[in-house]
């Protein structure tokens, strides 16, 4: 069977059983049972429940709940509300983080639907688009919203802006007449398509597709078989967690089985050996992160950025790629004139001078010989026709007025045969017919040229100067009007005889401009070490042309066509992209290969877009970054982003921010875990020499909720800086948890470890294991707070203006020292904390032993950048 685009207007008809008048309700009855209702079938939503649900699903959670359910049943009840206190927190704060971005992402919807305006037994009637039905046969006229596919039964002039759909940022003339042979999505010129909206002309439309069954529920039905995949934080911290809570688990088990092997009785050694546990497994990990991203998404989203997947913002400081649709993403999605051509002269539209009569002449004709309408801030028409009204207006002169002045008295339309619109008017007491379109047909027509000194005969040498310059408005991306007029007897009724002996008046060149701070954009990408990629399915020569004004581009060679990647294998495509900086006509499935070949290259990227077209690739991304006011809802529903000012610089700030909370969450990593190894090493120095246990399970306890989670959170706040932006992004297969990372860890919490033994020993020799052991507790406690100030940064900080700069911090210092005071010297908290209340001169020692771990650590810090430098200075 032929398809749809391949019949004739009757077969159509036929084919879905309509007729030009429409349907009958009885018709529409049975159509809407046999195809349902014109929507996109939505995937199931989560439940709030289900989602706080899965909160619980991380395997450090699964082991404290283990401990937390053992510490009740052996008695330890306050242990096990600790736990669980500290686990629940963590699962309402991302429960509710998933919430409110959902919530921000549906009010960009629009509250109403549109509408459609369709024949019903022969009367026109206006209908919500999930009323239509196959056979239902539309009216489109300028301005109106295709809302189901279907195919052209009636055209007038029609332009149909589909750029959602294909790409192509300029509209395309549409035909009633079948085509024979096999065409592209883009090339079927018969066929309206869901999601576009006509520019120009009127028309009518069958419909032979609704819901799933259009080209847009297509895309939306790739999206099911497009996976999601976790950020590389996601990945690094689950296995780590793993691995070290199975590590800790162990070390656990060795210990109880030492402790019962030396007579504590077996619920004793139990009990500390989980309290251990606790401590020691950096369950604040992951509630730590969700908090810093989820101050980060608040953040984000007061500067435009709405994150739909927490996990994205890490995800965007790792970026090395940003793959970016071209229409409305770096461009405006608006045409706007760039240039004239007139009297042999070049003239940038910034500088147009409408006192010069040359220049005022192109300008009114311009409007005159145009159906486009801006009135109000309603723009009505062809986005090329509404360039020239637009211009008009910068310079002061409404299409209102002119029209007025020199009404419209005939016409012939534009048509693909011709490729001109002619309009007739009377000017300065005369009938000026005033014609419009492409140069090469135009040229056949023209025997004239206006110039500066009047009216001469068009050379053949002034043609070849004319054409050169079409030639270099076209190899710079511009669309090029040409502009002719001829003085004709009066009246009213134009022929196509008319079209001829003409006079040369101008060319007008015009683009969808480069949004301006694009070019800043790139060029901040750039130095960060993020390759910018522009995808798009406009043409080559056009998306060449924007992506070298912005510097994406910086020669032809660089740039590429679908059809060049079409008979690739993805081995072939792997290797090919890092020379391509422009793919232009592409597919949606192009588009996902090429995310893909750039996965493979082991990059994390981002792709940007607004269109239905976009979607697929917007999902397959590490990062989908949707526009918010111009994109479709199908792409904001694939993205992990979503911009509400459609503005590509904003995708830069977004990047800075996240490399920013991935550096603050390195820092928080790097607090908890040599806090928590300073704790490990103390208890195993003190079991290998068979001291006593330097710690009671309280004060493990203790430490894990006051010592742990404020000053980690505070660290996650501390200020951004731009410094950030000079580094090159991480590699995709890198870990959090690199060899030199761990090593430092593995250093801080060794200085952390021997000060909190030290203190545990001079205690120990003073007046036995109590006050031993409350040594250990106060010196291990204030030893992290002031560990909190060495994570700010790999740089000594102890005497610089960055000691100080971040409030949440030094609240978190104060706040706990205030607390660990306390319980050492009031006496009434002795029993409860298992200490014995300490004298000012015993306090003295514990902030001593405490205040030296930081010393020693911001030393080993200048040791380490002097050692680099002098290493880079020598060569090595």
């Amino acid at each position: 069977m032929k398809k749809i685009y391949q019949q004739t207007v009757e077969e159509v008809l036929d084919r879905v059983k309509s007729r030009e008048s429409g349907l009958t309700d009885e018709e529409v009855k049975r159509s809407r049972e046999a195809c349902g209702w014109n929507e996109l079938t939505e995937g199931k939503k989560k439940s709030i429940l289900q989602i706080f649900g899965e909160q619980y699903k991380d395997f450090l959670v699964l082991i404290l709940i283990a401990s937390a359910v053992i510490s009740g049943i052996l008695g330890d009840v306050e242990s096990a509300a600790v736990i669980m206190i500290v686990i629940t927190m963590n699962a309402v704060l991302g429960t509710v983080q998933t919430v409110k971005a959902e919530q921000s992402l549906q009010s960009l919807k629009k509250l109403s639907g549109p509408q459609a305006k369709v024949l019903r037994d022969g009367a026109v009637v206006l209908l919500p688009a999930r009323e239509l039905v196959v056979g239902d046969v539309i009216l489109l006229e300028a301005g109106d919203m295709i809302l189901a596919d279907g195919r052209l039964i009636e055209n007038a002039s029609l332009k149909v802006d589909e750029s959602a759909l294909t790409g192509e940022s300029l509209a395309v003339e549409k035909s009633i007449d079948p085509i024979l042979e096999e065409a592209a999505l883009g090339d079927r010129s018969n066929m309206m398509f869901s999601g576009s909206f006509v520019t120009y002309g009127r028309g009518r439309v069958v419909v032979t597709d609704i819901g799933m069954q259009t080209e847009v529920g297509k895309i939306a039905g790739l999206l099911k078989t497009t996976s999601e995949k976790q950020t590389p934080l996601q990945v690094s911290l689950e296995e780590f967690g793993k691995k070290l809570s199975i590590l800790i688990l162990v070390f656990c088990g060795i210990l109880f089985a030492v402790n019962v092997f030396r007579g504590e009785k077996i619920s004793s050694a139990f009990m500390f050996a989980v309290a251990l546990a606790v401590a020691a497994i950096p369950e604040a990990l992951s509630s730590i992160v969700t908090i810093v991203l989820s101050f980060g998404t608040q953040k984000m989203a007061k500067e435009h950025a709405i994150i739909r997947k927490l996990q994205a913002v890490e995800g965007l400081g790792s970026v090395s790629v940003i793959c970016s649709d071209k229409t409305g993403t770096l461009t405006q999605n608006k045409m706007t004139v760039e240039d004239y051509y007139i009297d042999g002269k070049r003239i940038a539209a910034a500088a147009v001078d409408i006192s010069d009569p040359a220049q005022s002449c192109l300008l009114y004709d311009s409007i005159l010989c145009n159906d486009s309408t801006n009135e109000n801030g309603m723009e009505i028409g062809d986005p090329t026709e509404m360039a020239l009204i637009n211009l008009g207006k910068r310079y002061g002169v409404e299409a209102a007025e002119v029209r007025r002045l020199s009404p419209r008295k005939g016409e012939i339309p534009f048509d693909s045969d011709r490729k001109m619109m002619s309009t007739l008017h009377r000017i300065d007491g005369e009938n000026r017919m005033i014609v419009k379109g492409a140069i090469d047909c135009l040229m056949t027509r023209t025997e004239w040229i206006w110039t500066s000194a009047g009216v001469r005969e068009l050379t053949e040498k002034d043609k070849e100067i004319i054409r050169q310059q079409n030639q270099d408005f076209s190899m710079e991306g511009l669309r090029v009007l040409a502009f002719a007029y001829r003085d004709i007897p009066d009246k009213h009724i134009l022929t196509a005889e008319d079209e001829n002996h003409l006079v040369f008046l101008g060319l007008i060149a015009m683009m969808d401009p480069p949004r301006e701070e694009s070019k800043a954009a790139v060029a901040e990408c750039i130095k960060a070490g993020i390759r910018p990629v522009m995808i798009t399915g406009d043409h080559k020569i056009m998306a060449a042309a924007i992506a070298k004004r912005i510097g994406i581009l910086h020669d032809l060679s660089e740039a590429c066509e679908g059809a060049d990647i079409e008979k690739m294998s993805d081995d072939q495509l792997k290797e090919f992209v890092p020379h391509i900086s422009v793919y232009a006509r592409v597919s949606p499935e192009h588009k996902i290969r090429i995310v893909r070949a750039w996965q493979q290259r082991g990059k994390i990227v981002a792709m940007t877009g607004d269109g239905v077209n976009d979607a697929p690739a917007l999902k397959q991304a590490d990062i989908g970054v949707a526009m918010g006011v111009t994109g479709t809802e199908v792409a904001k529903d694939a993205a992990a982003m979503v911009l509400t000012d459609d503005n590509f610089a904003t995708i830069v700030k977004a990047v800075e921010n996240g490399r920013n909370l991935y550096q603050n969450i390195k820092n928080a990593i790097q607090f908890l875990l040599s806090g928590n190894f300073g704790a490990i090493l103390t208890v195993l120095c003190a079991s290998v020499f068979g001291l006593p246990l330097p710690f009671a399970p309280v004060h493990l306890l203790f430490i894990n909720l006051l010592t742990d989670s404020l000053p980690a959170i505070a660290l996650g706040m501390e200020p951004h800086h731009g410094e950030v932006m000079k580094e090159k992004p991480r590699s995709a297969d890198e870990s959090i948890l690199t060899r030199n990372f761990l090593s430092k860890i593995g250093l801080e919490g060794l200085v952390i470890g021997t000060m909190t033994m030290i203190g545990f020993m001079t205690g120990y020799h003073q007046d036995g294991a109590l006050l031993g052991s409350t040594y250990a507790f106060g010196t291990l406690c204030l030893a992290r707070l002031f560990h909190g100030f060495n994570c700010k940064s790999d740089h000594p900080v102890i005497l610089t203006k960055q000691f100080l700069n971040n409030p949440w911090l030094l609240s978190a210092f104060v706040l706990g020292a205030a607390f660990i005071t306390a319980v050492l010297t009031l006496p009434g908290l002795h029993h409860v904390f298992k200490v014995e209340t300490l004298d000012l001169v015993q306090l003295g020692f514990v902030y001593l032993y405490a205040f030296a771990s930081m010393l020693v650590i911001q030393l080993l810090k200048w040791i380490r950048i002097k050692l680099r430098k002098g290493g880079k200075n020598s060569g090595f």
